[in-house]
């Protein structure tokens, strides 16, 4: 017989507007808790913190964020561990920085630049237009090879480290909105809303050839998953301080 899924609004919600008043048996049975993940900690990092510190060794996370990436990360325990779905299907925020002229492998800051192009032609109407064209709404998208998508048992970054080709079929993804929040050409810091699957450095990638150019991206802040926001989520250190109260 299937786990009853837990409907989002009966799970209980670990936040800064609760974690004071939670109590402890409700981080066994079953709880989301709202993480600010830090830089350079993997998501799986997170869940081992986490593991290591409430007795519940049942605990997993609703969508992963790279290790250069920081912000939400909702991880959910015992029970709750039913609902991650849930969360992943809800709608994504995130602030990035798209830096043009250069290209990495991993479409990101993770590795060095392996490509050069020019950039002083580009201008934000132009971004403008190739936002509004190809990138809204519901499009296709390759996702990065240096990403945590699993390809006949292994993951793909893996295969990428020891320069296997894999070729990866494009998945439709849906892009509701990208708003220009700063032009500091060769880089702008982007507002993107999306929908599951979305990578964000593939829309970088994409972005810097349909602008005649190259790009990647050099900062990734996930700020609100569905109705949570980042505002409301804790660092390691904070939850750390209370389970030890």
């Amino acid at each position: 017989m299937a786990k009853q899924v837990i409907p989002l609004s009966d799970l209980p919600i670990v936040s800064s507007k609760t974690i004071n008043d939670f109590p402890q048996d409700k981080f066994i049975s079953g709880a989301a808790i709202l993480v600010d993940k830090p830089l350079n900690w993997s998501s799986f990092d997170v869940v081992h913190h986490i593991r290591n510190r409430i007795p519940p060794k049942k605990v997993g996370h609703a969508g992963t964020l790279d290790p250069l990436a920081t912000g939400l990360l909702i991880l959910c325990t015992g029970k709750g561990t039913r609902s991650i779905s849930q969360f992943q299907n809800g709608v994504k925020e995130y602030i990035t920085t798209v830096k043009f002229g250069e290209s990495t492998p991993s479409y990101d800051a993770a590795l060095p630049p392996d490509d050069m192009a020019g950039w002083k032609h580009i201008s934000i109407e132009q971004i403008e237009k190739i936002i509004d064209e190809q990138f809204t709404g519901t499009i296709t998208q390759l996702p990065p090879i240096y990403s945590a998508i699993r390809v006949e048992g292994e993951r793909l970054y893996k295969k990428a480290r020891r320069g296997e080709k894999v070729s990866l079929p494009p998945r439709q993804i849906t892009i509701h909105s990208i708003e220009i929040l700063r032009d500091r050409l060769p880089e702008l810091d982007l507002k993107i809303v999306c929908g599951k699957g979305t990578y964000i450095r593939s829309i970088a990638h994409d972005m810097g050839k349909a602008a005649g150019s190259l790009a990647h991206i050099t900062s990734l802040r996930r700020t609100r998953i569905g109705d949570f926001s980042v505002e409301d989520a804790l660092l390691p250190k904070e939850l750390d301080a209370h389970l030890k109260r």
